[in-house]
């Protein structure tokens, strides 16, 4: 069982940056593949970015060239630095873990609760 706890959100203004934290407990060592993904009401779940044990990651193009994926394998812990931040990126953030590559599709096995994320203009 693995347990995941973002942390991190909150408010910002547009063009600011924020950095989600992402803190991984329990069976750890059955994780291969990490991923961020959000979510605003009535809308599906968005997958934002990912990342493979070995390294590889992956970007939605709403963010790609603004927010950057980084895990610390040390110390358990998953990144989302957003920089450049849109109204539109305001939403719930959630991470995600597993050990199959599911990337951006919303399958993972382990979710966190999630941290909201506002940007106003």
């Amino acid at each position: 069982e693995v347990q995941l706890a973002e942390s991190g959100g909150g408010s910002v203004q547009a063009g600011g940056s924020q950095r989600l934290s992402c803190l991984a407990s329990g069976s750890t060592d059955t994780i291969y593949y990490m991923a961020w993904f959000r979510q605003v009401p009535g809308k599906e779940r968005e997958g934002v970015a990912a990342i493979a044990i070995y390294g590889r990651t992956a970007y939605a193009d709403s963010v790609k060239g603004r927010f950057t994926i980084s895990q610390d394998k040390a110390k358990n812990t998953l990144y989302l630095q957003m920089n450049s931040l849109k109204p539109e990126d305001t939403a719930m953030y959630y991470c995600a873990a597993d050990r199959i590559d599911w990337w951006f599709v919303p399958k993972y096995q382990y979710w966190g609760r999630g941290t909201q994320v506002t940007v106003s203009s």
